[in-house]
């Protein structure tokens, strides 16, 4: 049984940035971002990327559980190679039930700014709702996105 999206609570928008600074270059920052079998080494546990707008950017944190903690369905909506990533993004299961039911799906956009010492990586995720559940998923999410940046830095430091 399919379930029909109900009405949302108003787009208010409280925007989540993660930076970074990484001893990459953009190009392969980016890489980082849109390759399988990188995003794995830090990010997620299987991936499917169709590179390019319109492509697939699923992301799966249990693979034998698609339908849960997955960004199944997700696409990307802007393609920069080196310089700047969108796609739409799916909340774990906890959050489900409001927030990947919602049209549109919060956003993601990732900028990779180029510099003598490597690049900076700017993310900025958009498009939560105002409610103290929608609140609940922002914050969860602020601390996912710090966690797996911490582990990109520590993946990096490993391979020096």
């Amino acid at each position: 049984m399919t379930s029909t999206p109900g009405p949302a609570a108003p787009v208010t928008d409280p925007v989540l940035h993660s930076n970074t600074e990484l001893g990459i270059s953009a190009a392969i920052a980016f890489d980082d971002f849109t390759k399988p079998e990188l995003l794995t080494q830090w990010l997620t546990a299987a991936a499917n990327v169709d590179r390019g707008v319109g492509g697939r950017y699923e992301l799966f944190w249990m693979p034998d559980d698609p339908k849960n903690n997955s960004t199944m369905g997700c696409k990307i909506t802007a393609w920069a190679p080196g310089e700047l990533l969108a796609f739409h993004w799916k909340s774990p299961a906890q959050f489900k039930a409001f927030a990947n039911v919602v049209d549109p799906l919060t956003h993601v956009v990732v900028t990779f700014i180029a510099h003598d010492r490597g690049c900076r990586v700017h993310l900025v995720h958009s498009g939560w709702r105002s409610s103290p559940e929608w609140d609940q998923a922002r914050l969860w999410q602020a601390r996912a996105w710090s966690v797996a940046f911490d582990q990109w830095r520590s993946l990096l430091s490993a391979e020096t």
